[in-house]
């Protein structure tokens, strides 16, 4: 307070009232007042609903939170996305590998360019909104951006809970040994789409165990273990090296039989004479190795089945375009749709994969999932083979997700005029 002002504070109350109705006394105790008080009497335009956002900025990204990455208290959301401040946010810097993703992301945008863009949830995501909000970014390309509050609105998903709270979970590449032709060890085959089949698609355990599909030319390569496989199908696509030729492909998604995904971990977990406490990939697959008389049973309790196509590419998703690590999502895209941006608060790990705290990236759907449905999960890619996998396995916790999109015109002429 001003050494000045602390003085006049102790100014008796009682006061002649002549004195008080005096113009230039009236002025100063008007002063004195805002002095007293600690008070600057210049506020930012909004007020004091924008000074009481401010004071909420330390909270926005330092929250008590439980051991799985959800907010203490966290209250519910209005609606499956709710406006929020961007400048009450972190925004990370543009490197260059967000600048290459950036990029790939308009690339996303042109291939999809024809389809329509519908409404998600009341917000206008047309393909000139997406096109904007990534130019904006990479406008402020290898720098980290102190005005995008300016330019840009984020809508908060209500996430899983409607309470904010989305799922992060990580994919892979994985990298898978075959042969062009069956042998005694290598006899499972990975199959093609059935472009002309009739009627509803068979379900794993037709396609696997009544073989249902032998015989049609559909099979691409064989590998010797159908956990494999089905892990490959989970992930979407994956690189196989085939062992009587050398040759490497991709193999991307092609298409599944249309039956609703069920993860097999939670078969796992709600079956009582099952005796397998770790149900990550590696801990599902050393389990299904030492206890073989439970492969069919578990892998055919999710009926849902990829098929795939041999490419001679690098890993690509639904967008077209190669996956980034760390920075390219698989989503629900009725939500979230191809081409746009999100600003996410990610979990991060320590080395006991505990999370020690979260953290704001920039994620670019660029992918969809069998198992991705809702506002309330999305899949992180992690990488390619081991080292992918075991990034991958790590992520199974919450954070917050907002969706950008420019500011209105309107909007913009206003904070133009402020500036």
């Amino acid at each position: 307070m001003n050494p000045i002002f602390k003085e006049y504070c102790k100014i008796p109350k009682q006061l002649h009232p002549m004195d008080i109705l005096h113009p230039a006394l009236l002025l100063a105790m008007l002063s004195l007042f805002f002095g007293c008080q600690n008070v600057s009497p210049t506020l930012p335009a909004g007020g004091s609903e924008l000074r009481a956002n401010h004071s909420l900025q330390v909270s926005k990204t330092d929250y008590e939170r439980f051991r799985n990455g959800k907010i203490k208290n966290a209250p519910p959301l209005p609606a499956v996305f709710t406006k929020d401040s961007l400048d009450l946010l972190e925004f990370p810097e543009i490197d260059d590998e967000l600048v290459l993703a950036l990029q790939h992301q308009l690339r996303v945008l042109k291939l999809r360019k024809q389809r329509k863009l519908q409404r998600l949830a009341g917000l206008d995501a047309s393909y000139e909104k997406l096109e904007k909000t990534i130019q904006l970014l990479l406008d402020r390309a290898y720098a980290k951006p102190t005005d995008l509050q300016y330019y840009l609105d984020a809508y908060q998903t209500w996430g899983k809970d409607k309470r904010g709270h989305v799922k992060f979970t990580g994919y892979y590449t994985p990298v898978l040994e075959v042969k062009k032709e069956a042998d005694a060890t290598y006899k499972y085959p990975l199959y093609s789409f059935p472009k002309n089949w009739e009627g509803h698609l068979p379900t794993r355990q037709e396609i696997d165990g009544k073989k249902a599909l032998a015989g049609l030319g559909l099979e691409l390569a064989y590998a010797k273990d159908p956990v494999d496989i089905y892990f490959m199908q989970v992930q979407g696509s994956g690189y196989v090296r085939f062992l009587d030729t050398g040759e490497r492909r991709l193999f991307r998604f092609a298409g599944d039989n249309g039956y609703r995904f069920r993860p097999i971990e939670k078969i796992i977990l709600a079956n009582e004479d099952i005796d397998a406490k770790n149900v990550s990939v590696k801990g599902i697959k050393r389990f299904l190795k030492k206890n073989p008389h439970w492969r069919d049973t578990v892998l055919n309790s999710n009926p849902s089945y990829v098929f795939f196509q041999s490419k001679n590419s690098v890993a690509k998703g639904a967008g077209g375009v190669p996956l980034m690590e760390g920075i390219s999502i698989a989503v629900d895209s009725r939500y979230f749709p191809m081409g746009s941006v999100i600003l996410a608060s990610v979990p991060v790990y320590d080395r006991y994969d505990n999370i020690s705290h979260h953290e704001f990236r920039v994620l670019l759907p660029q992918d969809v999932g069998g198992a991705v449905r809702g506002p309330g999960h999305v899949d992180v890619y992690s990488g390619v083979g081991n080292s992918g996998r075991e990034a991958a396995g790590m992520l199974h916790h919450y954070g917050r997700m907002w969706l950008l999109l420019p500011k209105e015109n309107k909007q913009l002429a206003l904070n133009d005029e402020e500036l």
